[in-house]
């Protein structure tokens, strides 16, 4: 399987799929769309109005991958919910815990979560 992150100019790119209006913040795995792109799946119960569910998705990952979230920014996808997040400089965190999803730990059956 392939991993949803990869180098970035100043840091790591991390490929993410959102959905917003969920009934909670969670990252809940992996998505694998039909060409075979993998990002990591992530719900917010923040709506996509005025940036709201970009932050909570921001806020969501941070938590998760144990970085500060005022290292994280968004790259792509400002109004899709396919979106690039840069985590500025190299965190040793977020390489494991997507390893740890990699490695047969997360959900990629191409479907949202």
């Amino acid at each position: 399987m392939t991993s949803p992150l990869r180098p970035g100019k100043g840091g790591l790119l991390l490929s993410v799929r959102a959905t917003p209006k969920s009934s909670r913040d969670e990252v809940t795995g992996l998505y694998r769309d039909a060409s075979g792109a993998v990002s990591l799946a992530v719900k917010v119960t923040a709506a996509p109005d005025k940036g709201r569910a970009n932050r909570a998705v921001i806020e969501t990952v941070a938590a998760w991958a144990g970085v500060p979230k005022s290292r994280l920014s968004l790259a792509s996808g400002e109004t899709e919910r396919q979106k690039v997040l840069l985590l500025e400089g190299q965190s040793t965190r977020l390489e494991e815990r997507v390893a740890e999803l990699t490695n047969g730990n997360g959900n990629s059956h191409g479907e949202d979560h």
